[in-house]
């Protein structure tokens, strides 16, 4: 019996890809965002390719903003910027 896999729409490039492949972006109860690798924790989730061009989509088409429909502090860019080069480096 083939298991249906959960699929989630990139906030950057709007593909739909495995939910496994991408990252979670949450928003906790406190306001805070967060990056989530394990796809567990409690909050507001949105979903980008581990990829900078989507990451770069995401920040010019606002897709995070619309995600959580509010204004998204520069730091949370730059931290999943620097996990995406983290991630690219393994």
């Amino acid at each position: 019996m083939n298991k249906k896999m959960p699929v989630r729409r990139c906030v950057g490039c709007q593909e739909m890809k495995l939910k496994k492949e991408m990252i979670r972006v949450i928003r906790n109860a406190e306001g805070e965002f967060m990056l989530d690798a394990t796809g567990k924790k409690n909050g507001r989730g949105a979903y980008i390719c581990p990829d900078p061009e989507c990451l770069a989509k995401a920040i010019r088409n606002k897709g995070l903003e619309r995600s959580f429909k509010q204004s998204i502090p520069k730091e949370v860019y730059e931290l999943l910027e620097k996990e995406m080069e983290q991630i690219e480096s393994e």
